[in-house]
């Protein structure tokens, strides 16, 4: 019995150990993964996950028109199906979109097809949505274990994040304790995660253009992920 005890009991390390690396934003066990660049440009890369949706979709294109800076959606494949114009609005702004799985469910222990059908048909839906640059993926709640990292391996760059707010600070953190956050952490070549496609998240969403201006006036540069990886070649 003692022995079934520390089996069982050493699986659980090995079950738990590997879970808490499948959402390590700088770990992958296959593929290439970026979650910042190492440059000593001041350039970085604003980025918004989930959606996209009908209004909070628009109020975001807004404030990136306003600030005259582009950005990285990252968008679910049946938000997209559900909201094709909002798809193409963003598309149409210059914005670059990658994918973040058809369903948002987290990609730990699911098969190979099932990986294979999230990612696939989100590129045909940013590809059907007029989007023509190459697709980076972002996997739901940054996790990704044993199938998904395998089929990534293919030739498919997982962008995550270095600086990300929503995480570190209490749910009704003002904008201006985002914006704080975001300033104090960011670095040359930093990739920083908003969430502002839901009404839940408007202190994120009033927080994009003080954080726009703040790193503005600290001699910053906002690009694109693909942007950013290339200023590091």
């Amino acid at each position: 019995m003692s022995k079934i005890i520390k089996l069982s009991a050493l699986v659980l390390i090995i079950f738990i150990a590997l879970w808490q690396l499948s959402k390590n934003e700088k770990f992958q066990f296959f593929g290439n993964l970026i979650d910042r660049v190492e440059t000593t440009e001041k350039v970085v890369a604003l980025t918004f996950d989930d959606g996209p949706t009908r209004l909070k979709t628009k109020e975001i294109l807004q404030i990136l028109d306003e600030s005259e800076i582009k950005a990285t959606f990252y968008l679910v494949g049946k938000a997209i199906e559900e909201n094709i114009q909002e798809t193409k609005n963003i598309v149409d702004k210059g914005h670059e979109v990658g994918n973040h799985s058809y369903t948002h469910q987290r990609m730990v222990l699911k098969s190979y097809n099932f990986v294979a059908d999230e990612l696939e048909k989100t590129n045909e839906l940013i590809t059907e949505a007029g989007y023509k640059g190459e697709i980076h993926f972002r996997p739901p709640y940054g996790k990704k274990l044993f199938s998904l990292p395998y089929y990534l391996n293919n030739n498919i760059t997982t962008v995550t994040w270095d600086v990300e707010p929503e995480t570190y600070l209490d749910k009704n953190a003002s904008a201006s304790d985002i914006s704080d956050y975001v300033v104090q952490n960011t670095k040359p070549g930093s990739i920083i995660l908003l969430h502002v496609m839901f009404k839940s998240r408007g202190n994120s969403m009033a927080a994009v253009p003080l954080i726009v201006q703040q790193l503005k006036d600290k001699g910053y540069r906002f690009v694109t992920v693909s942007e950013l990886i290339g200023s590091s070649a």
